[in-house]
């Protein structure tokens, strides 16, 4: 069944019954159930991929991420491409690794299955390799990539405001009384630099002597570890915020075990406000870099680019504490 024999059996045009296909004006109620009427009889489909070598457009969208297992990344992907996907496009979604020949490698695929736009999620994407992959492969591909920037013409950026964010965690601490407050960060990546700033910058509006930072991995493991480390180091901290969430809960499970009650001795912060925080016990303070804005603005960036219509190439979202049981 093509569109010609639905056309013939409806007895109108070609074109009309394309326009109802995809959802055009200018169709009269009638004639319009009675073309719905028989692409449903005779479960028609169109043909997508030839009607984009037609009209120039592959509908495609390339997702790409750092770790799929990365639990708000993740989020956002699947945001994106339900959003996406509501306005007629179709997502291609790739776990790239965080090694940078990798990421070369995934952006050119993108660009062999013409992609029309491409939406990077996480700061690790703002690699100079990627800056020039892009430049090189996709100067007129629309880029937008999230919790981060790119200076390039074509690549929008939208950027968490985590540096003031874990400030005012700090300053969240302080006000219950902590002093000796230390931070773990996770990974070596530029928005996790911009938390290691807010960090220092609210111990230093404090006026603590204290700047103690710790390194972790991104695990439950890496997180129980480290406080353990923590504990024996100094026993007298009073606050411990996490890069991320899931870390957090490790360091949580370490405090359980030492005897430290939560948060009557020790007041315990996270960053991502993702499902960790709300099934840990207890339930974990975080800051939460409203992702799902994020994602949403992503995908109506990322159509007006495609469109040639105006838009912000920078934005910068503010974070807001969740305060749970933690704290």
């Amino acid at each position: 069944m093509t569109i010609y024999d639905i056309a013939t059996a409806a007895g109108v045009s070609a074109s009309t019954v394309s326009r109802v296909i995809n959802h055009k004006s200018g169709i009269r109620k009638e004639t319009r159930e009675k073309i719905e009427k028989l692409i449903e009889e005779y479960n028609y489909s169109p043909n997508v991929a030839a009607r984009g070598l037609v009209m120039q457009s592959s509908k495609m969208i390339g997702i790409l991420l750092v770790d799929i297992r990365v639990v708000h990344h993740i989020d956002n992907a699947f945001a994106i491409e339900q959003e996406l996907a509501k306005r007629g496009y179709c997502s291609i979604i790739m776990s790239t690794g965080a090694d940078e020949a990798n990421i070369g490698s995934c952006i050119r695929q993108l660009e062999q299955r013409r992609v029309e736009g491409i939406a990077l999620i996480g700061s690790m994407f703002m690699a100079k390799s990627t800056y020039h992959t892009i430049k090189t492969y996709l100067p007129n591909i629309p880029v937008v990539i999230i919790n981060g920037y790119i200076d390039l013409p074509n690549v929008t950026g939208i950027i968490a405001d985590e540096e003031s964010g874990v400030k005012d965690c700090v300053a969240l601490l302080a006000r219950k009384g902590r002093k000796n407050i230390v931070y773990v960060n996770d990974a070596d990546s530029p928005a996790n630099r911009n938390k290691r700033k807010g960090f220092l910058a609210g111990i230093r509006a404090l006026g603590y002597p204290q700047n103690k930072i710790y390194e972790a991995a991104t695990s439950y493991a890496s997180g129980y570890e480290i406080t353990k480390d923590i504990l024996r180091e100094d026993p007298s901290v009073d606050g411990i915020i996490y890069s991320v969430d899931l870390t957090a809960t490790g360091g949580l499970r370490a405090l359980l075990e030492s005897g430290r009650k939560v948060p009557e001795d020790i007041s315990v912060i996270g960053v991502d406000n993702s499902i960790y925080a709300k099934i840990s016990y207890p339930q974990l303070t975080s800051l939460d870099n409203n992702a799902e804005s994020q994602s949403k603005l992503a995908v109506d960036l990322l159509i007006k680019a495609l469109n040639n219509e105006p838009h912000e190439r920078s934005v910068l979202l503010k974070t807001h504490i969740v305060e749970r049981e933690t704290t």
